[in-house]
């Protein structure tokens, strides 16, 4: 019996190959976008699940009081192994590290790398696998360097590299022969290494080698910019750290600190997805939704049609009844056709995988995994699809037609299941609510996004390139590369050229506290500070409110530029009342005069408020990274290439690795743009899957109405009276659709924009062209499919029956 199912079902699958075509096409697109996500969220999840010891791994993050004065991803730098050292009943292991970038040279080959230097217990701690080299004594050395395989690949040109050496110049342009002591095998994603998506190390050293880069400030309580690990005894938890930790601040760090600052134990396989107010895990979460949401609306569609197409049946049905056949025998084979159309759709959907993954992986800006890597208890997965799929879509259709009277199925009558009408009405009007709501939806989240590229952010990117320099930290370095500024001034090519340690990444310098000259410390403010030469204004046209920014003619040690949050913490009414006001720092024996205000600008994302500034000039802070060039316009690609001739000249040594801030903001709303993204793609599909399912029923509908177009044809009636007969059918439930998706639309919208401290006003107009998009879609799919039948010689049509 089983046998003869499927063969039935094979059969009808070739008879009906438009009814095939759309139920197995939307299906097979809900089902690959579901397995694509699908595949995105489990990878994601599983960043750091394969450390060593997972469930004892735990990273100490800051919650301050005054959120400016330090970052919440790291803590005091000798927390952790002072927790290890006195409270050894605790703590297992500790892991510190310290992220910084620098050129490295085999031969004469540069490259500028991020570079992780760590504490020893890194292996040991987390189970990192090496290719080459003793795990025991790689970093005994303090100029022993360890490489991942690709990194040794990329120099080397193999992996077997023991022994080797490599160039690295630190910050005062000094260079220094590392030794090659270890081979890493692939790392995993995890935090360890990858202190973000745009920060990934790859290449370590010892923490002898901190002297060598100036940053040996592990051991200073004060030192909060250092990302620290701890691994807890069996059967400790992270409430058991709460009073050590207490101890630990108030005996060794300041007052100032200790009344700030709270240490939390967060476990490690979880703080990537809590990170940056649950970004990660919002993201997840509308991801899942969206391609939930899209596989119920191929559902749906699957649904609606087979019900369409009952009445092509119901012959076959009153026959079969006639000759025996019972009500359970009819649900089993319309649920193994679900099941044999849902397979099919699976299949196909997995030969897709593969082939779609990279441009999923491209669409979101992350890579998707291989079906190989996924464990192998996944491969029930797709059975699960299959059965439960072919199940929840078969078993409507199974039991409407199943039920239909025997008599009259075979004189063709429908009366008993007049209620399907009104259901498959109400799941297309679901289908059109998803779609109009994902529509309106993307439509804002463009809006924003684009909000964040605008003419909004303060100041101006256009033909702006940034580029690492090398970093000699001193008087001397920075009067040289000043003079070296100069130089890429005076190109025809470019219009300005800015030295500073920062650009508008959001990744600022150091925080300040700052008070006005003669009050008190409890009026003090916490500020972002900048270093930038006197071009800095020029090369990003960043407004002026008051005063005068750094002129290269002026004795500028005591001297700072603040911006109008700064301005307006300090307590002064205006921007001209601040110029000429001193500031102080605490324990800095200088008293700095405000000679300018800029206008605010959004150095970070939109997501934070914009934070209050002091500017500094190099010759007071001989501290930078970047030189900013706004190229003329005109031939952008002619201007890179003359000045990385020029570049080659000058800096010889020092690769050329230059960022657009076009691509520096995509960075810094990377998760916002895969969101926009991911929301573009989901538009698309739940319309194509929308429209599959009207142009079924309409289908059906004409086939079912043939003879009535014939008649109505020879009687005078024109295409529009036709085609209004099909469009009536979906016009309330079209209404409905609208008025309950514009307010769903609207809540999802304002929700989401509620996470960023500026955002857009939601305009009409997005719901009335998102409405009028939909509905002229539909209306001219609606109008082809009855133009088709319409012009059919009436004759045919009337013979049909």
């Amino acid at each position: 019996m089983l046998k003869n199912y499927f063969k039935i079902a094979w059969r009808n699958l070739f008879k009906n190959p438009l009814y095939s075509v759309v139920s197995i096409g939307g299906l097979f697109v809900g089902i690959t976008f579901s397995l694509l996500i699908g595949g995105y969220v489990w990878q994601e999840f599983q960043v750091n699940e394969g450390l060593n010891n997972v469930d004892n791994q735990y990273i100490l993050t800051s919650d301050w009081k005054n959120p400016n004065m330090g970052i919440d991803f790291t803590s005091l730098a000798p927390l952790s192994k002072a927790l290890k050292d006195n409270y050894p009943t605790l703590i297992e292991n500790y892991y510190r590290l310290d992220g910084i970038n620098v050129i490295i040279s085999n031969k004469n080959d540069h490259f500028r790398e991020s570079v992780q230097i760590w504490d020893s217990t890194l292996i040991a701690m987390y189970g990192f696998k090496m290719l080459y080299g003793n795990p025991k004594t790689a970093l005994l050395n303090p100029n022993a360097i360890v490489l991942s395989a690709e990194k040794a690949q990329k120099y080397f040109g193999r992996t077997n590299v023991v022994n080797e050496t490599l160039s690295i110049e630190n910050f005062s342009g000094e260079r220094k022969d590392f030794l090659v002591t270890g081979v890493l095998k692939k790392i995993p994603k995890n935090l360890v290494t990858n202190l973000s998506d745009n920060y990934v190390n790859e290449i370590f050293l010892p923490q002898g080698s901190l002297s060598f880069f100036g940053r040996d400030q592990w051991e200073d309580w004060s030192y909060n910019i250092i990302p620290s690990y701890v691994e807890l005894k069996n059967g400790i938890g992270p409430t058991d750290l709460t009073i050590p930790i207490q101890q630990l601040i108030k005996k060794n760090a300041d007052q100032r600190i200790s009344e700030n600052l709270k240490v939390n134990v967060v476990p490690l396989k979880e703080f990537y997805l809590e990170k940056d107010n649950h970004l990660v895990k919002r993201m997840l979460y509308t991801l899942s939704f969206v391609g939930l949401f899209i596989l119920l609306m191929a559902i749906i569609n699957f649904i609606n049609i087979s019900v369409a197409h009952s009445s092509k049946r119901m012959m076959e049905i009153g026959v079969r009844k006639v000759m025996g056949g019972r009500k359970t025998q009819l649900v089993y084979q319309f649920l193994t056709e679900s099941i044999v159309f849902v397979f099919i759709a699976t299949f196909l959907a997995l030969l897709c995988y593969p082939l779609a993954k990279p441009w999923f992986g491209q669409l979101i800006g992350k890579q998707i995994p291989e079906l190989s890597s996924f464990p192998m208890y996944f491969i029930g997965i797709p059975l699960l699809i299959i059965l439960i799929v072919g199940f929840l879509a078969g078993i409507y259709p199974a039991m409407v037609l199943a039920s239909l009277n025997a008599v009259e199925s075979l004189k063709g009558r429908f009366k008993k299941v007049t209620t399907s009408i009104v259901i498959s009405k109400s799941l297309i009007g679901f289908q059109f609510i998803v779609a109009l709501t994902v529509l309106i939806t993307t439509a804002i989240i463009s809006q924003q996004v684009d909000y964040f590229f605008g003419n909004s952010l303060g100041y101006n990117k256009q033909y702006v390139i940034s580029a690492s320099v090398p970093r000699d930290w001193s008087p001397e370095g920075v009067e040289k590369m000043e003079t070296i500024r100069n130089e890429f001034a005076a190109m025809k090519e470019v219009n300005e050229v800015s030295l500073s340690y920062e650009i508008p990444n959001g990744n600022f310098g150091f925080q300040l506290p700052i008070h006005r000259f003669n009050d008190t410390r409890k009026n003090e403010v916490p500020m972002q500070s900048l270093v930038a030469d006197s071009h800095y204004l020029d090369t990003y046209q960043i407004p002026l409110a008051a005063g005068t920014f750094f002129r290269d003619d002026m004795q500028v040690r005591d001297k700072v530029v603040i911006n109008e949050k700064a301005q307006r913490l300090l307590g002064w009414e205006s921007s001209e009342k601040a110029i000429g006001q001193y500031i102080k720092i605490p324990e800095d024996t200088i008293s700095y005069m405000v000679i300018g205000v800029i206008k605010d600008f959004h150095f970070g994302s939109m997501a934070d408020n914009i934070e209050p500034q002091v500017i500094f000039n190099p010759k007071t802070i001989p501290n930078f990274r970047y030189l900013s060039f706004k190229l003329r316009p005109g031939n952008v690609e002619s201007s890179i290439k003359a000045v990385r001739t020029k570049w080659s000249s000058l800096l010889p040594n020092t690769p050329f690795e230059y960022i657009f801030i076009d691509d520096t903001l995509k960075k810094l709303y990377s998760n916002e743009l895969q969101l926009k993204n991911a929301a573009y793609t989901s538009c698309w599909l739940s319309l194509i899957i929308v429209l599959l399912g009207v142009f079924g029923l309409v289908s059906m509908s004409i086939n079912k109405r043939i003879k009535e177009i014939g008649i109505r044809k020879v009687l005078g009636a024109s295409l529009q009276n036709i085609s209004f007969l099909f469009i009536r059918e979906f016009v309330s439930v079209f209404m409905v659709a609208i008025l309950i998706a514009c307010p769903v639309a609207y809540a999802l919208s304002k929700m989401w924009l509620h996470n960023y401290a500026y955002q857009i006003e939601i305009a009409p107009k997005t719901f009335i062209w998102s409405v009028l998009l939909v509905t002229g879609i539909i209306l001219a799919l609606i109008v082809m499919q009855t133009k088709k039948a319409s012009n059919r010689n009436p004759a045919k049509n009337l013979r049909t029956e």
